[in-house]
């Protein structure tokens, strides 16, 4: 039943959009504690890059999954959605609200959904699609998702190597594309009443304010953050080095491209990121939008929503 099911306040949306203002008014207002589902906030020692909450802000409202991590250890949205979920139950069992908020949609998808099975693997398929991408950088892989699986590859950047080996290793393994095989499993597991919350802004308005953001992260030192990563030891082929902001301050300091042309290109690659979360949160016909000046009227929404749940279950 679903008054049986716990309750959970998620508020996502594109970078920069505007959602660490919001959660923390919001988390003030419902007695909430915030539960991060940002895929680069989990590792430690990558804070100005990730646009991790301040000092401050974890001070003043508690944070679950952050810096749970170094960035040379394995983390997927398998791990997360476990962590996250218990994090969640252990929140509920104390009366607190669980706010889940971030723009990471697949980690979001297998919290509330679950996972598509893991069934379809091979080892030496896998062993083997990563030497070849290793070769290029995986360019010739993802060319090759495009033309067997499109729909996988549009939610994929053309480097997530691990992301691009474990699509066509589902092909090699069934014969079938992984966005077939996804829409058959179709995420059937719920675990909890979820009041999804959107953020969006116009298009335009959210280009200039990742613009600015990349700016401010440079002024805080993010080449600095990424030099000190490269000095302890994380090289950049890790699946979180590769990431947006560190991948381009490498770029600067290891292959040897200007610091604007980084600066620039980092840019770039933000917003495009950005307009995929859009395209991806947009297929979620249970997302309600607001602005994120909107926090009046989202705070009673969610305030009805709790309460909702409450008179439910006396």
């Amino acid at each position: 039943m679903q008054a049986e099911k716990p309750k959970v306040v998620a508020v996502m949306g594109p970078t920069a959009v505007g959602k660490t203002g919001l959660v923390m008014q919001l988390a003030n207002d419902l007695g909430g504690e915030i539960v991060n589902a940002d895929s680069m906030q989990v590792y430690r020692f990558m804070d100005i890059g990730t646009a991790k909450p301040t000092a401050e802000d974890r001070a003043q409202v508690t944070h679950h999954l952050l810096d749970i991590v170094d960035p040379d250890q394995d983390f997927d949205a398998s791990l997360y959605s476990r962590l996250a979920r218990e994090a969640i139950h252990n929140l509920v069992d104390h009366g607190r609200v669980a706010i889940v908020v971030g723009g990471t949609g697949l980690y979001l998808k297998a919290l509330f959904y679950g996972l598509f099975p893991n069934g379809h693997s091979n080892h030496s398929i896998r062993k083997r699609l990563r030497r070849e991408g290793e070769k290029d950088g995986g360019v010739e892989l993802y060319n090759r998702l495009k033309k067997i699986d499109p729909r996988a590859a549009e939610r994929l950047h053309p480097n997530d190597l691990m992301r691009i080996v474990r699509a066509l290793e589902v092909w090699e393994c069934t014969g079938k594309p992984m966005s077939v095989l996804q829409k058959e499993h179709a995420f059937k597991e719920e675990p909890f009443v979820t009041l999804k919350i959107g953020l969006k802004r116009p298009r335009s308005e959210l280009y200039k304010r990742i613009n600015k953001r990349v700016q401010e992260m440079m002024e805080l030192g993010l080449l600095t953050e990424v030099r000190e990563l490269l000095d302890r030891g994380y090289g950049p082929h890790l699946k979180s080095m590769q990431a947006l902001g560190y991948r381009h301050m490498v770029q600067h300091l290891i292959n040897g491209m200007k610091i604007a042309e980084a600066v620039k290109t980092m840019k770039r690659d933000t917003r495009h990121y950005a307009k995929r979360q859009i395209t991806w949160f947009g297929g979620d016909q249970e997302i309600r939008w607001f602005t994120p000046e909107s926090v009046g009227e989202i705070s009673s929404l969610a305030k009805e929503f709790m309460a909702r749940f409450e008179e439910s279950n006396s």
